[in-house]
């Protein structure tokens, strides 16, 4: 959301940054030099007139605006305008406005009209105009282009040799394809301008060989890479054998990249520098920022704005480095002395330190990379643009990412749901999460792994299991199922696989495991593998082999690795673990059993998720978002109110203080009613007699209000009686880690203490909501356990997309608590409702584009 006095960083087309903030009455002299700069073609098909000067009367007007009525955009590169657009509304309250924009001829075509319209058209909506017109010239067939390629239902006439346009503005499911399909691009190019840089300038490398920007330089030459390298230094002729600078203007030649290692005192001069030399981006070596305190927090925020206004994009500070493997780059920007050999997986790492003990194992067990980028304290490009530049690069089939924390989780659920799809993400990522901010204890570890799973994410906990999957999915078939066969030589081995097989949710098939037996030669092991490579009920093959006794079998009877080659013909993914020798190249090997086994059955759940349909958020009848924000006070919200806005029904509930207000309460609702403690823990509490059942005249209301108060107090709730259920609880939590996520229980002590919550992060799909009512362990019981019929299962699925939607459109709400949901064959009743409201939680994955 763009708002006065909050200037933004915005990526152009051309992976370039520039900022967009509003017009103030100060940039009348900038508004000036920007409007002589244009030719006069800009000036004619903005202005429909030579206009050669602006008048002090239209000055002032353009630059005075009340940011309601009238408002303004500027787009500065460093401390130039180079664009400006405004929105003039049609007349005292009308819902619709004028939108006109102009950019400076050496910016054109570079997407500024497009982030213009969007932050326009989103100030706009906010301010109650709902629709845009504009009028331009025929020959400005790029301004046509601009409203006609974002999805809006552009209307068109023609009249006294001007396009009049008209077009509603409220976002739709094209413009925001349009919309994620820009930022999708923007970033990719950011990045991709990183990882092939023409030239690099170096700085902070010491003429002695000393210090970590010596180390960087030496690992960047000696790596090979093919453009110029250039570094600088105020005072000596060469560094570390090569031509050195006092600017890297001075070396004539195109530098895309610059690596700092500089002190974080001496990095703004460096980045005007770089700057100088038209510089893509930094990747900022030196520590001493944010990780440090206060005052290197500051030092990294000048940093990043004034790279921003120079157009570049920050890797780090604080970071190990970037590398990409290509054969046309061979570039190793890192501390890192030597980088795993090429292949087709891309790394990121949030760690300097895991960076390195990620590519040293990498190394050690023969794992291709294709590319590599340490984030350090993530300042600016984070593990989603590297997702946003992966997904398109033909050069990486696999991504591995390790987490810390998530800047912007809503937009990594996003992504890995669409990359996942295409090619496999594996993240590294701790369970353990910040405290919430609601009064739920939110997921739980095996909650958060079911979250990673939701968006297709492979989660795993440790470096080595990293690894584990990343050399499967590199090198191996996806499993077509979850049916494994299991060959060896040791009875104890191939036990323990087939062990491990069941606890991890594969099925061994019939037949299996097979034991060809310690005596068996290289011959035998290999028609056993072909045998069970060749069977139809088997998706996966898990191979196991102990070395046989000395002297038992000759050298080539010994060489069960020659075994291999012919069982993986057939297509079927094979892991192996090997206690001797080394198996072919392409055979993921492991130290042992439960590794492989484990790996395995990651990898076939992410097959799994593939093959299920990825859904779609549905439509709802009956949801009024402006009635939803209504409903929201300052202090509160009217619970009823909020759910009937989105649909959601909520049984009447009479609170009451004294008999006689029971009596009168349950005379209004009509008998038979249910009289419950007020106090929210207590309010299903049956067990304990807080909840008194079936009261069917005003006598047995007064005598269940005299038991009830001397152990509850007075403060009781009268309510009308429903049909019985399953008693069922839906809660909204805003997680730190994930977003607003939704959980779905079966009600009752028990199901609570053991945490049979299922949880799923919003925005929810058809699917989400289907697979979080079956998820919960005790779900049986919805789908007619012993007997019972079963309940409106679909029923509840709505409910949890109503909700997902309340969660998606009204931040205010922190959490909500439906408890209990009675669930029965012919539909759901909502019992009661707990709603906490506080201020608007952050959402940056909505809105217009921005970094």
């Amino acid at each position: 959301m763009t708002t006065v006095g909050q200037p933004l960083d915005v990526l152009l087309s051309d992976g370039s940054t520039v900022q967009l903030r509003p017009i103030r009455p100060d940039d009348a002299s900038a508004i000036v030099a920007m409007h002589a700069r244009f030719s006069e073609r800009t000036r004619y098909l903005r202005y429909f007139s030579p206009y050669p000067r602006i008048p002090e009367r239209d000055l002032i007007r353009f630059v005075t605006v009340d940011h309601r009525d009238r408002e303004a955009f500027v787009v500065l590169a460093g401390d130039r305008i180079v664009a400006v657009g405004r929105y003039e509304r049609l007349g005292p309250q009308a819902p619709d406005a004028e939108v006109a924009f102009v950019v400076e001829d050496s910016y054109q075509g570079r997407g500024i009209g497009s982030v213009l319209l969007e932050h326009l058209a989103d100030a706009a909506r906010r301010n109650g105009i709902m629709s845009f017109a504009a009028e331009v010239l025929p020959a400005n067939g790029a301004m046509l282009r601009v409203f006609a390629d974002f999805g809006y239902q552009v209307q068109r006439q023609y009249a006294d040799g001007v396009v009049h346009l008209s077009f509603p503005i409220a976002p739709t499911e094209a413009t925001l394809e349009v919309q994620r399909g820009r930022e999708h691009r923007t970033e990719a190019r950011s990045i991709a301008r990183l990882l092939a840089p023409r030239g690099i300038a170096v700085y902070g490398a010491s003429a002695t060989g000393q210090g970590v920007g010596a180390a960087v330089l030496g690992h960047l030459r000696d790596g090979g890479f093919t453009g110029a390298v250039v570094p600088v230094h105020p005072s000596a002729a060469t560094v570390a054998g090569l031509p050195a600078y006092p600017s890297a203007v001075d070396a004539g030649v195109p530098v895309d990249l610059a690596l700092v290692a500089v002190p974080p005192e001496a990095a703004t001069a460096v980045v005007a520098d770089a700057a100088d030399a038209g510089v893509h981006g930094l990747v900022v070596i030196s520590a001493g920022f944010a990780e440090a305190g206060a005052e290197g927090a500051a030092a990294q925020r000048s940093l990043v704005r004034a790279a921003h206004a120079a157009g570049m994009r920050v890797v780090g500070p604080n970071c190990l480095g970037v590398a990409n493997t290509d054969p046309a780059v061979r570039l190793n920007a890192t501390l890192a002395p030597a980088l795993p050999p090429a292949g087709r997986v891309g790394i990121f790492s949030q760690s300097g330190a895991f960076g390195v003990a990620l590519l040293a194992e990498a190394d050690r067990r023969g794992l291709g990379l294709s590319s590599f980028v340490s984030a350090g304290n993530r300042a600016d490009v984070s593990g989603n643009d590297l997702l946003q530049y992966w997904q398109d690069d033909p050069g990486t089939d696999v991504i591995m990412l390790y987490l810390e924390t998530f800047g912007n989780p809503r937009k990594f659920a996003r992504l890995a749901r669409r990359i996942g799809r295409a090619k496999p993400v594996v993240a590294l990522a701790s369970p353990a999460r910040p405290a919430g901010v609601g009064d739920s204890a939110g997921p739980d570890e095996v909650a958060v792994a079911a979250l990673f799973a939701q968006s297709g994410v492979i989660r795993v906990d440790t470096v080595p299991e990293l690894l584990d999957v990343g050399v499967l999915l590199a090198n191996q078939p996806l499993p077509a199922g979850g049916r494994v066969g299991v060959v060896g030589n040791s009875p104890a081995l191939t036990g323990l696989a087939a062990t491990a097989c069941t606890a991890q949710g594969l099925t061994v098939v019939d037949g299996h495991p097979r034991d060809v037996g310690p005596r068996a030669g290289a011959a035998e092991f290999a028609a056993a593998l072909a045998d069970t490579a060749g069977d139809d009920r088997v998706d996966a093959l898990v191979v196991v082999f102990a070395p046989p006794l000395p002297g038992q079998l000759t050298d080539v009877d010994a060489d069960v690795t020659a075994a291999l080659p012919a069982a993986l013909a057939l297509g079927k993914p094979t892991v192996a673990t090997f206690l001797v020798g080394r198996p072919p190249a392409g055979v993921p090997a492991y130290g042992g059993v439960e590794e492989a086994v484990r790996a395995l059955a990651r990898v076939h759940r992410y097959a799994e998720w593939l093959r299920r349909p990825p859904g779609v958020p549905p439509e709802l009848p009956g949801v009024d978002r402006a009635a939803g924000q209504a409903a929201l006070r300052g202090d509160g919200a009217d619970a009823g109110a909020l759910l009937a806005a989105y649909g959601i029904d909520l049984v009447a509930s009479v609170p009451v203080d004294s008999a006689d207000g029971a009596a009168e309460a349950a005379a209004l609702l009509g008998f038979p009613v249910a009289l419950k403690a007020a106090a929210p823990g207590l309010r299903h509490r049956l067990d304990l007699g807080a909840v008194r059942l079936d009261l069917p005249d005003e006598p047995a209301v007064r005598r269940a209000y005299a038991e009830m108060t001397p152990v509850f107090g007075a403060d009781v709730l009268v309510q009308p009686m429903v049909a019985p259920g399953v008693a069922c609880v839906v809660e909204l939590v805003e997680d730190p880690a994930f977003g607003p996520v939704v959980g779905f229980g079966l009600g009752g002590v028990a199901t609570e203490l053991l945490g049979d919550r299922a949880w799923r992060a919003v925005p929810l799909t058809d699917t989400d909501a289907a697979e979080l009512v079956d998820e919960p362990r005790a779900a049986p019981l919805l789908r007619g356990h012993r007997g019972a019929a079963p309940v409106d299962r679909a029923a509840l699925a709505d409910l949890l997309l109503r909700v997902g939607r309340l969660a998606d459109e009204q931040p205010r709400v922190r959490s909500l608590t439906l408890n209990p949901v009675l669930a029965r064959p012919d539909g759901i009743s909502v019992l009661h409702a707990q709603v906490r409201v506080g201020g608007a939680a952050a959402r940056p994955d909505t809105g217009p584009r921005r970094l």
